[in-house]
This record gives C-alpha cells, sequence and structure tokens, in this order.
C-alpha cells in the first residue's frame, strides 16, 4: 500500500520526467534549459533515492517518514 508522502514522491517523479521529456524534445536546446537537464536530473535521482529508502524502512516495519532527502553529493556519487 503507498502511503500519501510515497504517493507525493511519485507525483514529483512523473512532473519531473514530463518536464525532462519536453526539454529533450527539443532539438535547440538554450544553455539555460541545458542546465534545467542537469538539476531535473539530479532531483529525479534524489526522488528515486528518497523512495527506495521509504520502501525499505516499511519492509523492515520501520517508518518510512524517516527516510530523508539526500544531498545531491551522496545521491550522484552512488556510480563512483
Amino acid at each position: 500500500m503507498t502511503t500519501k508522502n510515497e504517493e507525493s514522491v511519485l507525483k514529483r517523479i512523473d512532473q519531473l520526467v514530463e518536464e525532462e521529456k519536453e526539454l529533450y524534445s527539443r532539438e535547440d536546446r538554450s544553455e539555460e534549459e541545458h542546465k534545467r537537464l542537469d538539476v531535473l536530473q539530479v532531483e529525479l535521482d534524489q526522488c528515486w533515492d528518497l523512495l527506495r529508502q521509504r520502501r525499505a524502512l516499511q519492509e523492515f516495519g520501520k517508518d518510512p517518514d524517516e527516510a530523508e532527502v539526500r544531498s545531491a553529493d551522496v545521491v550522484e556519487d552512488y556510480e563512483n
């Protein structure tokens, strides 16, 4: 069962993905649009990380509201 907070995270992910799609569909993106895409990708990573944290906490019988948005540095460093 999804909680209200999980639903809000999923809704935010949907919003970010839609904006990202719209920007990627443009052939000639401005410098500002390229920067916005970078910001969107980081925010999406943070949202997905938060969602994974919430689900893991819930799976182990803990309060999913204990999950916190991690900094961009932490989330973006997962790949390294």
